[in-house]
């Protein structure tokens, strides 16, 4: 198990970012959450097996088909066992 924070750049509000994310990681098995920051990012905290997180990781870089991703940043954590993945 492990934990990573994404910060994610670039034009990714307004376009479904946060739900696409909530039901990719639903789709890997993640636990987590993702939420807008006043900024116009979008933060996503992940948890789960390495290989899906690096997954989502890979798919935070593309977004949804209307997202214009610049950047993502990825910090690792230590796990928190989070269970579920919601949008905040």
């Amino acid at each position: 198990m492990i934990r990573r924070r994404l910060r994610v750049h670039g034009f990714v509000q307004g376009v479904g970012y946060r739900y696409s994310c909530q039901a990719e990681a639903q789709r890997l098995g993640l636990a987590g959450w993702a939420e807008n920051r006043p900024d116009g990012t979008v933060e996503v905290v992940v948890e789960g097996g390495e290989e899906d997180v690096a997954a989502l990781v890979d798919w935070a870089r593309r977004g949804p088909r209307h997202a214009e991703v610049s950047q993502v940043d990825v910090a690792a954590e230590e796990p928190a066992g989070l269970s579920g993945f919601e949008t905040r």
